[in-house]
């Protein structure tokens, strides 16, 4: 095996390279504090990072366990609301236009211009935070599904026509399971959102969460714990983002042996 393939096929190549860019943009990051002597308290290098870590280790997972629960909450919540709609979508043409400019209407909202809105309306509480992940979340949910079951191939459909199946049967059947990979990339770009959304709704009416930790950092000029909060909401993200793609794994083989 050559060094190219080796690099490009080897399954402990695609473990190896990742942490050796992980190393080096790490020792860059701690090279450029030194050479321009920057301040701790405008940039930490990455050991005063892992001091923050070990200082209050107690804190941060409580943060972090605050910001997980309303992360995967409010993306529950969106699959709950957003398959459901995406059904209507695909079964009904007049329900497709009706809510698909709505849909675009509130998908190009601002959130951050939403955030003030639900803590007046809901209080300082879960539910805000979780109603902002369902809004990030929503549409890549819904547009996701919805063209997935729509590119059915019309063979299929007329193959389980021939054979008297039901309306629920080719809907369920054939189509949804046919959607299932595109409706697994939705979830994994909604995944990814929902921890923006999340830490969108701590930034502006919370006491608790990764986001309210960076928040209040910035606020004492303590970088070193903003850095710390921001690493958790990466290692957060990454474990959401792969449970997915774990799950998608497991449950969707022929998938896999498609690709």
């Amino acid at each position: 095996m050559t060094k190219r393939s080796w690099l490009t096929s080897s399954r402990s190549a695609a473990i190896l390279l990742p942490v050796l860019g992980l190393f080096a943009a790490l020792g860059l990051w701690w090279l450029a504090v030194i050479v321009f002597s920057i301040e701790p308290f405008l940039l930490p290098t990455p050991g005063d990072v892992v001091t923050t870590f070990f200082d209050q280790p107690g804190y941060l997972l409580q943060q972090t366990g605050v910001s997980f629960l309303e992360t995967v909450g409010g993306f529950l919540l969106s699959i709950v609301t957003g398959l459901p709609i995406a059904f209507l979508i695909v079964r009904s043409v007049i329900v497709e236009r009706l809510l698909y400019p709505l849909l675009l209407a509130v998908n190009s909202i601002p959130k951050i211009a939403v955030a003030p809105l639900l803590v007046v309306w809901m209080g300082f509480g879960s539910w805000p935070k979780a109603v902002m992940v369902l809004l990030v979340c929503f549409f890549p949910i819904v547009i996701s599904t919805a063209s997935g079951m729509k590119s059915t191939p019309a063979e299929l459909v007329e193959l389980l026509r021939s054979l008297d199946a039901t309306k629920s049967q080719e809907f369920f059947r054939l189509r949804f399971v046919h959607a299932l990979p595109q409706i697994f990339t939705g979830l994994k770009v909604a995944i990814s959102l929902a921890v923006i959304g999340s830490v969108i709704a701590e930034f502006v009416g919370a006491t608790g969460g990764l986001g309210y930790v960076i928040q209040s950092s910035g606020s004492s000029a303590d970088t070193a714990l903003a850095f710390a909060g921001i690493t958790l909401l990466s290692i957060m993200s990454i474990v959401l983002f792969y449970g997915l793609v774990l799950l998608e794994h497991y449950l969707l083989p022929w998938a896999r042996e498609n690709r």
